[in-house]
Formats: C-alpha cells, structure tokens, sequence
C-alpha cells in the first residue's frame, strides 16, 4: 500500500545505467505505463539519436518513458504531469535513481504548451486514451517551437482509436501495434515555409 492508502504498480527500467531497477507509481485513473516490450521496441528505434538528446516526456504518468531515456544517456528530460500523487512519486523515483538531467514541471500538459517553447530533439506523447488529447498536444507541439528541426515524436494510443491527424512537417518514420496499444515514432522534417 502507499501512503495514500491505495495500491502500488510496478515498472521496471530495461536497460541503460539503471537496467533492472523496479519503480513504484500510484495506481491512478488512466495511468498505464508503456509497456515493456513496446518500450524496448520504441528505444531500440531511438538508438542512434538519444544519447546528449534533450527529451520531453507529455503526460509523463509514471515516468517509464523519460526515465528509461535518462538511463539510456538522454541529456535531459522534462516531464510534465497534472496528477499531484504521479508527481510525488515521479519525484520520489528520481531521487532513488539520484537521476541528473531530470525536471518535472507539475502542469495540465496543454496549459503547460502554451508558453513559449524550447526546442527538444525528442518528445514522448502517452496521454491517457479516450480523452482526445493527442492531436491537440501535437499541434501545441509543431506551432509552440517546442521541436528541433529535425525531431523525433512518439505518440502512443489505443489501437481501436483512430489515427491521430499529424502536422505535414511529421512523417511516419515506424508503427506498430501490441495487444491494445498502437505506437508510432514519427520524425518531424524541416517545417515548411510560410
């Protein structure tokens, strides 16, 4: 049990500087981390570009995806997450981990988009599915500045949902589906003139 009284999930870092290292978040409404194979999948694909990157982790629930990058040599990482009970044990996970690099902007992802943005080479978007966040959040994203050109976007979904309408500068760089999860990095390419 946690010290709010309700149930403990578990995640476990993959591979990097923490490989092997379970992590406690709150069972909250809507909070699912990635799961496992999907995020050795979605680091395998990243490989090449992640070590130095600065990343940016939308929605970021229990972490599982900035953490595993921290791990994986990101420079750094900016998580941004509504929920007070996922913020204090984001913030607990990384004190553990003693994880440099890490900033955790306690926000409404969408309110929080609208300042003016800092470029990141990558951003990792896993809103809670059925609440039609995605195609905003990447919008924020492409018209807030908040991209490198070039970048790097995962966005994580339901299977059954639609495919979100993407920015044209985005192109579909890979996508897969596991059981009820649908993921796909994109690249964004020079944004187009006008």
């Amino acid at each position: 049990m946690s010290r709010s009284g309700g149930p403990i999930n578990q995640l476990r870092i993959i591979a990097g500087q923490w490989r092997g290292r379970r992590l406690s978040f709150p069972d909250l409404p809507g909070l699912r981390p990635t799961p496992d194979r999907v995020r050795e999948t979605l680091f395998n694909w990243l490989a090449p570009v992640l070590p130095g990157a600065r990343c940016l982790d939308l929605f970021a629930g229990s972490g599982a995806l900035g953490i595993e990058a921290l791990s994986r040599g990101a420079a750094e990482v900016v998580f941004v997450e509504r929920h007070p009970l996922a913020v204090r044990a984001l913030r607990d996970n990384l004190e553990r981990l003693h994880a440099r690099g890490a900033v955790i902007e306690q926000a409404d992802t969408l309110t929080w988009l609208r300042q003016p943005g800092q470029p990141f080479a990558i951003a990792f978007l896993d809103p809670p599915f059925g609440e039609g966040l995605l195609e905003p959040a990447c919008v924020a994203l492409e018209q807030g500045g908040w991209l490198t050109e070039p970048a790097w976007i995962y966005l994580e979904g339901a299977a059954e949902a639609r495919r979100p309408a993407l920015p044209p500068s985005w192109i579909v760089h890979r996508e897969k589906t596991a059981g009820a999860v649908a993921y796909r990095l994109l690249r964004r390419t020079y944004s187009p003139a006008g």
